[in-house]
């Protein structure tokens, strides 16, 4: 920020442009992972889907016995694991169908985010963001809530104007599943 003025008021001659990029960029990220456990609140798949890009990965590691958790999906077990869009597009047509055991009744859920920040500066097309997460989910047909929670790693890019997922991490801490666990749980 600039010298206060006679009035005690701060300009913004002391703030670069891309410090202002950067800013806006920062806030369109943080907006973007809000607005994801929003569609998945409120089971908005399509919407949900158009973030991520065709190639994404989606990808939830399982703990290890020494307490750290898995490093390579393609080798190692994982709680989920999505190579790309169409994984995701997959789930998503059997939540639909109505033939998903897991998803019939539909459970409801309720995300709650907090410390959303940057992992490194955000870079022109690239943003790296961490965040922690509590999922409260409600199983109708059992008539159980279970509370799930984690941290989650987003690595968002710009496409054609607007960002979205590339790369979604989640290390859910409380790995000990009493039902079953989906997209829409995390």
């Amino acid at each position: 920020m600039g010298a206060a003025d006679s009035s005690g008021r701060r300009g913004r001659q002391g703030v670069s442009v891309n410090a202002r990029a950067e800013a806006g960029s920062l806030a369109a990220g943080i907006e973007l992972v809000h607005r994801e456990a929003m569609y998945l609140d409120e089971q908005r798949w399509d919407e949900w889907l158009a973030l991520y890009i065709e190639d994404c990965e989606y990808w939830m590691p399982a703990w290890k016995a020494d307490g750290t958790p898995t490093a390579n999906p393609q080798a190692e077990l994982s709680h989920i694991y999505y190579a790309s869009r169409a994984g995701l597009e997959d789930r998503i047509v059997r939540i639909r169908s109505g033939k998903s055991a897991a998803s019939t009744p539909m459970p409801r859920t309720a995300h709650i985010l907090g410390s959303v920040l940057p992992i490194e500066a955000p870079a022109a097309e690239r943003l790296r963001l961490r965040s922690t997460w509590a999922s409260h989910v409600y199983f109708p047909r059992s008539h159980e809530s279970h509370a799930f929670f984690g941290r989650t790693e987003h690595e968002l890019v710009l496409r054609e104007g607007h960002w979205r997922i590339a790369r979604k991490k989640i290390l859910l801490q409380n790995d000990y599943i009493p039902t079953m666990l989906d997209v829409y749980c995390v």
